[in-house]
């Protein structure tokens, strides 16, 4: 193997990494602040590389790099004993099994907190409108600054390309500003020659450095960002707008990392290092959104559960929960495996 190729799995890997172990890390340490005892506290999935018990826990490397767990006492099975998941109150389980998705939009916030204050942020300005075009109609000029379209705030450049990509053929109602003063407009976007709807304005992404203040609100709009991304491909998901053969598994990350790394390798390794921490933003985001899902084995099916108990003032039977998110598990193995296909049939 080449050493670009190695060097492209190491990049994989210490993202997974680091991204799965502040997911569990969430889970772990919300599971000692309320009592209950944490079994194992694994990286990876498999048979185990290296392990060690200390206070109670076993740390463990497993062979598989891709996933990890945090097993607690009691946490799939009817257990009431002292230090156990299930002898904890719902609110304490909630904040547990939430812990996980919370850490990760964490994670992502503080490597965007590196991202925005060495390299800065991309404000949603205009930088040209075309001739005769719908916007043009509507009074837009060059420099001024989007802040709403159909209601949705917006902060960032790319927000403004992305949902004219996302709501094709839609009307927008677009406030902007303009020498201070705020405006709103309706838009009604034409076809272009390739049947793709346009405004007529080109907000090309330029970064600015901006101060402490701007630097941790545009950190936050740019996880902002990537969990709205995320949410939006699930909705094609759901509404047939995308396919199975759209999504990527690990293989395929692997791959765009390694991509990535390649492109940004030709630059600089400055490149390099903001490149891979906007692909672990991106990420542990998207790990965050995907784990709320109200999926059984996730940790949103979890919290559905608890939830439910929440409301009833009553547990729902261990055993039957634990079937479901068995089953649940089982379907997602078998969708992981038809991704992975897809991934590996598309790098042929």
């Amino acid at each position: 193997m080449k050493a670009g190729g190695r060097l492209n799995i190491v990049w994989a890997l210490i993202l997974f990494s680091l991204i799965i172990l502040f997911h569990e890390f969430g889970h772990f340490l919300l599971a000692k602040k309320n009592g209950v005892t944490v079994v194992e506290f694994s990286l990876g999935m498999g048979p185990r590389i290296l392990s060690r018990e200390w206070h109670g826990t076993r740390y463990s490397w497993k062979l598989l790099p891709f996933g990890g767990s945090c097993m607690m006492l009691g946490e799939d099975e009817e257990e009431s004993g002292e230090g156990s998941f299930g002898s904890k109150s719902v609110w304490a389980r909630i904040s547990i099994i939430a812990a996980g998705p919370v850490f990760n939009f964490i994670l992502a916030f503080l490597l965007s907190l590196i991202i925005v204050g060495l390299y800065g942020y991309d404000p949603a300005v205009i930088r040209g409108v075309e001739e005769g075009s719908p916007a043009q109609e509507a009074g837009l000029q060059e420099g001024d600054i989007v802040t709403k379209m159909n209601g949705k705030r917006i902060y960032l450049a790319r927000e403004v390309s992305n949902y004219i990509s996302l709501h094709q053929g839609e009307d927008i109602t677009l406030t902007y500003k303009h020498d201070g003063e705020t405006n709103t407009v309706h838009i009604v976007p034409v076809q272009d020659e390739d049947g793709y709807y346009r405004m007529g304005v080109s907000v090309n992404v330029s970064y600015v450095k901006g101060n402490l203040l701007q630097v941790i609100k545009y950190s936050a709009c740019e996880v902002r960002y990537w969990i709205d991304l995320s949410i939006e491909s699930v909705r094609m998901l759901v509404t047939g707008k995308a396919g199975i053969k759209d999504m990527s598994g690990p293989v395929g990350v692997v791959s765009m990392i390694g991509e990535t790394y390649t492109e940004s390798a030709k630059v600089s390794m400055f490149a390099v290092v903001i490149n891979m921490l906007n692909m672990g933003i991106f990420l542990s985001a998207t790990l965050g959104v995907m784990n709320l899902l109200p999926l059984p084995a996730l940790d949103g099916g979890r919290l559905v559960f608890l939830i439910i108990e929440a409301i009833r003032g009553k547990r729902v039977n261990p055993d039957k929960e634990a079937m479901v998110h068995f089953v649940g598990l089982m379907a997602l193995m078998v969708l992981m495996v038809v991704v992975m296909y897809n991934d590996v049939a598309r790098l042929l």
